[in-house]
């Protein structure tokens, strides 16, 4: 049996075709896995409640669908960067509350560079606007 791979299943609705299918999908689900455990740096978190567990594992397969969307909007965009470059440039981003004397608080977000908004665009995501308020400054 050399180079050769025997699938055994119990599985009787489905053709040899199908099953093998089916096997070979395994393979991204494990990537799915080290991709979770790795780059978005889930962590074993022991749950008892079985709500508890399911929301864990619901918040897991929203990261990794927010991953592989990521990876495919960049790479249809022609971004050589990872979805944690993506993340790492636009963590810079932030939003600001500034209030002076104990007047009205004021709302903006920084400044937005020309690298941060070619990541957005390859996203395509719309770009943050600063509140109309913001511009007095």
């Amino acid at each position: 049996m050399d180079g050769k791979l025997l699938l055994v299943t119990n599985v009787k609705d489905l053709d040899a075709a199908e099953i093998v299918t089916r096997y070979k999908s395994l393979a991204d689900i494990e990537r799915g896995f080290k991709v979770l455990k790795s780059e978005i740096e889930i962590a074993p978190v022991f749950h008892r409640l079985p709500e508890r567990i399911r929301a864990h594992a619901s918040i897991c397969f929203m990261a990794l669908i927010l991953y592989r969307v990521m990876r495919q909007r960049l790479k249809l965009a022609g971004s050589s960067l990872s979805p944690e470059a993506a993340l790492e440039r636009l963590r810079r981003v932030q939003r600001h509350t500034v209030s002076i004397n104990d007047g009205v608080p004021l709302q903006g977000i920084s400044t937005i560079n020309q690298e941060q908004a070619g990541v957005l665009a390859a996203l395509k995501l719309k770009k943050p606007t600063p509140d109309p308020q913001m511009s007095l400054l």
